[in-house]
């Protein structure tokens, strides 16, 4: 059981899934950097100086050692941002390879 186990981790695909889930892990932090410290800046400046990660809406204010309820909606807009623009670079990517992939098969135009 143990040499099939080894055979299976062995396999390419098993190996191209784990780099894929490192870069994406990497990729993923980059994503956040970006719109939290390059991004949202700029759109806040543009729109008044807001800071979208402290946007809320609180629905009980904090009483005592009772922290406040509140609807944390910038966090959700970064979250956005941050899953647009990693769509937007995956749909680059995959152009791209569909580019490469089918450029060769496509006889030139004459």
């Amino acid at each position: 059981m143990l040499s099939e186990f080894r055979a299976f981790i062995a396999q390419g695909n098993v190996l191209d899934l784990a780099v894929g889930i490192i870069i994406g892990a990497a990729f993923g932090k980059i994503t956040t950097s970006l719109v939290e410290d390059i991004i949202n800046p700029i759109l806040g400046l543009v729109i008044g100086g807001i800071d979208f990660s402290q946007l809320k809406i609180v629905l009980k204010e904090a009483v005592g050692t009772t922290p406040e309820v509140a609807i944390r909606y910038g966090n959700f807009l970064n979250v956005l941002i941050q899953f647009l623009v990693i769509a937007w670079v995956v749909f680059l990517i995959v152009k791209a390879a569909n580019r490469a992939r089918f450029s060769n098969s496509i006889p030139p135009k004459e």
